[in-house]
């Protein structure tokens, strides 16, 4: 089950859907769409699904006051109290630190929209599941909020300069959320990009936003969690 909170307008969307079925390496037809702003949150919402996915956000913020953002955010954190597997990446990431009583902030004087370098903690070299990454590596970005506290009960995994929680496990579930897009190649977060151009243009000026656009580089490591997770954690190979 992948939860997406997007207009039906937004091209990433479908995008979005399509790149973690190419990560996962699954079929289309296993993953079900869960739009949180128009459909129900219930303890109903995920029966069925071997594991849940939650996307970006567009033009949505987990700051966002509106009662479906809230809702949202305390329905991820009441599925931390079971084992459903669950990986969230981006506005999933915050929205959990969010629900679990942590706090997300907005900063766009440390946005990261790009392709960014990476290091690990060293409770993530330790993790079965982020333990097979490098120390250092490459992930696709694309944020302006950001997780300025983790709530208890989380252990950090990677961090980066301007961002130093990029990365959670909820300690001892199989329970995963990152800031970057594991689901992204960087040829994915380009066409993003510029489907974006006009905003990013103005948070970072022209030439920057040029510069970061052109500044995309692979980061296979990172696109490798999501079929690493179904494999140690639904398929049990790991």
């Amino acid at each position: 089950m992948l939860l997406q909170a997007r207009n039906p307008e937004d091209g990433a969307k479908e995008e979005e859907f399509l790149a973690f079925t190419q990560r996962l390496q699954v079929g289309p037809e296993q993953i079900r769409q869960v739009d949180i702003l128009r459909e129900p949150l219930d303890d109903t919402t995920a029966d069925g699904a071997d594991a849940i996915l939650v996307g970006g956000s567009g033009e949505y913020s987990v700051l966002d006051e509106g009662p479906e953002i809230q809702r949202f955010c305390a329905y991820l954190a009441e599925l931390t109290g079971g084992d459903t597997p669950v990986f969230a990446s981006c506005f999933g990431f915050q929205a959990l630190a969010l629900g679990l009583g942590g706090e997300v902030i907005h900063d766009e004087d440390h946005a990261e929209v790009g392709t960014y370098e990476l290091e690990l903690t060293e409770e993530g070299t330790r993790d079965e599941l982020f333990g097979a990454l490098p120390e250092h590596f490459l992930a696709q970005l694309g944020h302006k909020d950001r997780v300025f506290r983790p709530p208890e009960g989380v252990t950090t995994l990677a961090r980066s300069p301007w961002s130093p929680f990029q990365a959670f496990r909820v300690t001892g579930k199989p329970i995963y959320a990152t800031q970057f897009h594991p689901e992204l190649t960087w040829v994915d977060n380009k066409v993003r990009f510029k489907g974006y151009m006009e905003q990013y243009g103005s948070l970072f000026g022209h030439e920057a936003a040029l510069s970061k656009l052109h500044g995309h580089r692979p980061s296979p490591e990172a696109n490798d969690l999501p079929s690493r997770f179904v494999e140690h954690f639904l398929l049990g190979q790991g």
